[in-house]
């Protein structure tokens, strides 16, 4: 039978440069030669666009070969290199004893194939706006390191899916502040494992950090009514009071506006308790 040409141009294959760089100073060398080069990390969303032909890039340039994969307890710190995987992260004795919301986090990120895989550098960079990192690093006065400079956490998240970052960094590290008592809830899409809605909280000597994700209409973002009001009663009942406003969060085939107000207000307590 004869094939339509559109179904021909459907079975195209696109060729494009695969690099895998050393270091970071040679995975930019590398990236300045291509017209339209993406950095890949565990791969776990840029796969999937290039399969469904939303990018083409004419070059790869894998990072995973430039030793970003450390975990070190600083003291006040907790540094996770940029391309530790989710089960890395999930598993660490290091993290679980410095941090243990966030060894938590990480294990109930996607399944067993995407913890594998998947980096938290590739994570934040990214900046999913139902992903679950977001929420720590914002949560825990994070500190993104990249190849060129440091951006605190309230400064990088910019909206959904942009952040601070500029063509020519690379994210090498995750400094969490170490905080008194922290847990992490989420309410999770049943087949993808995002967070419908997640929420983080985070509790230091100056105050307490209230970060939500999978709500917010530009991404991850903090509850300042919230923060307040755990910060000088660190209880669930402080947040009996409040009430959460739906304007301004994602309403889509899986929960309206409304509905994900009021698992904001129900994650938080159960995180609190």
């Amino acid at each position: 039978l004869p094939v339509s040409s559109s179904r021909i141009k459907e079975d195209i294959m696109y060729s494009t440069k695969y690099v895998k760089p050393n270091s970071t100073s040679e995975a930019l060398e590398a990236i300045k030669s291509l017209s339209e080069g993406k950095f890949l990390a565990g791969g776990m969303t840029l796969i999937p666009t290039l399969k469904q032909r939303l990018a083409s890039p004419d070059g790869l340039i894998d990072i995973s070969g430039c030793k970003l994969d450390s975990i070190s307890d600083e003291g006040e710190t907790l540094r996770i290199g940029a391309m530790s995987r989710h089960v890395s992260v999930a598993e660490s004795a290091v993290v679980k004893k410095a941090i243990p919301a966030l060894a938590k986090l990480a294990e109930g990120i996607g399944d067993r194939q995407v913890r594998n895989r998947g980096t938290i550098g590739g994570s934040v960079a990214n900046n999913d706006p139902s992903a679950c990192y977001p929420s720590a690093v914002l949560a825990l006065k994070a500190t993104v390191n990249t190849n060129n400079r440091s951006l605190a956490a309230d400064d990088f998240f910019t909206g959904m899916f942009e952040t601070a970052l500029e063509e020519d960094e690379i994210i090498e590290s995750i400094s969490f502040s170490k905080p008194r008592n922290a847990n992490y809830i989420k309410f999770p899409n049943p087949a993808s494992r995002y967070a419908m809605v997640g929420v983080f909280v985070a509790q230091f000597d100056d105050g307490v950090r209230v970060a939500v994700t999978g709500a917010g209409e530009g991404g991850v973002f903090r509850h300042k009514e919230m923060e307040t009001a755990l910060s000088s009663n660190f209880s669930a009942e402080a947040l009996s009071s409040i009430n959460i406003a739906s304007d301004g969060l994602i309403s889509d085939l899986h929960a309206s506006s409304e509905y994900r107000a009021n698992l904001i207000k129900e994650m938080t307590k159960r995180a609190v308790a």
